[in-house]
Parts: C-alpha cells; sequence; structure tokens
C-alpha cells in the first residue's frame, strides 16, 4: 500500500482516506493524532507532546494553515483530513457499530452527550470515562485498570490538544491488548453542538477557525495568532 507521507521534525504524516488510515490501525493498533497548527507550535519547548506524535501510528492533517505551508515549502501535494471529519467517517462506519468503545471526556455533561450521540449512531457497547485534570503528567492507573478490565476495541479521546496525545501514549504502553486509539479532541464536541458548529462546506473550505472565532472570539483569535509561528519551523528547515 503506497502512501503519501512527509515528515515534519521527526513526526510522520498520512495523507489519506478514511480507509487507508482505518487499515493501517485496525492492523497494527496504536494511536491517531490530529494536531491542530497553534498546537504544533509547542513541540520545541514540550517534548512529551512532541514525543507522542512520533510515536503516533496515524497523523492526520487537520490544519488547513498547516496544509498550506507543507504545499509552499515541501511541494506536496496533500489534502486536509480535518480530525472533525475522520470521526464523521468512524461514526458512520457499520463495522465497528457492535464493537466495545470507550469514551474518554472532559465533563459529565460531556459524558452525556457524547454517549447519547453514539447511540443515535446505532453504536450499542459504549463505555464513558470522565479524565481527572491532568496537570504535569497523563499516568493514569484507574484509567488503565478500566481498559484491562472492559478490552475495548476503540478508544475515541475527547479532552484537549497537548493532553490527549501523551495519554494516548501512556496508554499504548500500558495495555497487553491491540487496540485503535483516536485523538480526536473537540471534534465530537462539533457533533453534538457543545461547540460552534462546523459542516462539511465549512470544514473543506478550512473555515473552522472563522466559525469558532464568532463563538469564542478571544480564544479563538489568541490561537489564531499562535498559529502564526509555525512559519519559523518550515523557514529553519
Amino acid at each position: 500500500m503506497k502512501l503519501n507521507t512527509f515528515y515534519f521534525n521527526k513526526i510522520r504524516f498520512i495523507s489519506a482516506k478514511y480507509e487507508v488510515i482505518q487499515s493501517i490501525l485496525n492492523k497494527k493498533g496504536g494511536y491517531l493524532v490530529a494536531p491542530a497548527a497553534s498546537a504544533l507550535v509547542e513541540i520545541d519547548n514540550n517534548k512529551t507532546y512532541l514525543n507522542s506524535l512520533i510515536k503516533s501510528q496515524v497523523s492526520i492533517l487537520d490544519s488547513g494553515f498547516f496544509c498550506i505551508l507543507v504545499r509552499i515549502f515541501y511541494k506536496k501535494k496533500i489534502k486536509k483530513f480535518s480530525g472533525y471529519k475522520f470521526l464523521k467517517n468512524l461514526l458512520d462506519d457499520k463495522k465497528i457499530k457492535n464493537k466495545k468503545i470507550l469514551l474518554i471526556d472532559p465533563s459529565k455533561i460531556d459524558s452525556r452527550k457524547n454517549y447519547e450521540l453514539l447511540k443515535q449512531k446505532k453504536f450499542s457497547n459504549i463505555y464513558s470515562y470522565i479524565a481527572p485534570f491532568y496537570k504535569k503528567n497523563t499516568n493514569d492507573p484507574r484509567l488503565i485498570k478500566i481498559i484491562e478490565q472492559k478490552k475495548p476495541r476503540y478508544i475515541i479521546i475527547n479532552i484537549g490538544g497537548l493532553k490527549q496525545e501523551p495519554l494516548a501514549n501512556y496508554i499504548a504502553k500500558k495495555i497487553s491488548f491491540k487496540l485503535n486509539i483516536y485523538c480526536t479532541g473537540a471534534a465530537i464536541a462539533f457533533l453534538t453542538k457543545r461547540q460552534a458548529p462546523i459542516n462539511d462546506m465549512i470544514d473543506k473550505f478550512y473555515l473552522g477557525w472563522a466559525t469558532r472565532l464568532i463563538y469564542n472570539p478571544r480564544i479563538v483569535f489568541i490561537k489564531f495568532l499562535k498559529s502564526f509561528k509555525l512559519l519559523k519551523f518550515f523557514i529553519n528547515q
């Protein structure tokens, strides 16, 4: 299987369709990451985060701005495949409807909303875990114990960036069986309407940031400006 891949600071990114990405994970297990541009700028001063991206089985192209920079500086023909789009494909995948799925959520209300969404999508074996507030590290023996007991085939991590990826790396190293872990963060909140509404057209034309800017201007604008620091990584390579 020939893949359109490239390396950015030792992170292996893959530009491929959902079926190809899912087949890679189904074969070997491991975890998928979809780093936002505002998170990628942290790789210089957050080695734990960088290592978790490097160790991922699949890194997809969540950021439209990052895709544009890759096309300019790497001359690579790639397509954005956001965490939002990947998660939509995953939740519509009939092959996994009867598999055990564990949701790792940031709060009780998110847990309830996410559970209801998967029930609507006809999933039948859903488990939920409300993550504690991870500070310096994401070591969570209680979570590992639950995973070993329940033995889910798939885990969807719905907590924020910079934490979900190290958590996935931690889980992958600790568990004793093969499973797929998806670090899609806030993507599920777009589907449950817990965050600004995003549709396929908005996502396709890289306008997700603009929609979020309307609903949460201060935080999104700061992240938007922060994303421009990515330029220095490309210029310095």
